[in-house]
């Protein structure tokens, strides 16, 4: 059985969707800030807690400058929890943008070597499993939905953020955002090619994916003024 089906995955990814559907619907009660607030201090804690774990040493042969949080996911974590303390159109767009067409890859084929019940397995999945919930909870649940540029603002600081991450592996011979190694385990990149070309392939299916992503609300941006105009003409 490969590992992509193995229990364990499998089980996270259900946990994930049923916490994630009740997140939603909480999020269209009254006053939800409280929890929110709290579901941001959880994001950062877990994420903070993975540092700790590798400064003392929970990963031997950990090198300090290649296990930075310099990964997409990893920023994409703090981004969600700013967005679900602060609501800022930006930062939710971003958590959404990059949670859906980025993070959900990361918990579809996961590049994590460690198994239940080990500390790993958990902070990899509560830290994904949350960036694609803020994601969800924000644009679904509370209906903060993206504006119209959002889709070239969030490709630009996508491709301007792989820009500065690019000179940090040069200069530290990391492979943050595996931009100059796929990574060991199984995941969409072996399906993109060698290397440089699955990086572009993989930039312009994160454009596509963008803009499928941004289709519902593009079309609700376009009907009432489309149907405004139509009016008008009558």
């Amino acid at each position: 059985m490969s590992d992509l089906l193995a229990p364990e995955h499998v089980g996270a990814l259900i946990i994930i969707a049923v916490a994630t559907s009740g997140l939603i619907a909480a999020a269209r009660r009254p006053n939800p800030d409280a929890w929110m607030k709290v579901l941001a201090v959880v994001l950062v804690v877990d994420e903070v807690s993975w540092w700790v774990y590798l400064l003392a040493g929970g990963v031997p042969g950990t090198v300090l400058a290649q296990s930075l949080p310099l990964q997409l996911c990893d920023t994409a974590i703090f981004i969600a929890a700013a967005a679900l303390w602060t609501r800022h159109p930006l930062l939710v767009e971003i958590t959404y943008f990059w949670g859906l067409a980025g993070t959900i890859q990361a918990l579809l084929t996961p590049d994590l070597p460690q198994h239940f019940p080990s500390y790993p397995y958990f902070q990899y999945y509560i830290a994904h499993g949350g960036v694609v919930a803020a994601a969800l909870l924000l644009v679904v649940g509370l209906r903060i939905h993206p504006r119209p540029w959002a889709v070239a603002t969030v490709a630009g600081l996508t491709v301007a953020y792989a820009a500065l991450i690019g000179a940090v592996d040069f200069a530290a011979g990391a492979d943050y955002m595996y931009l100059r190694a796929k990574p060991p385990s199984p995941t969409l990149l072996d399906a993109l090619g060698p290397w440089p070309w699955y990086i572009g392939a993989a930039a312009l299916i994160g454009v596509a994916l963008f803009a499928v992503l941004d289709a519902p609300f593009r079309w609700r941006r376009v009907g009432p003024s489309a149907e405004g105009r139509t009016e008008a003409l009558r």
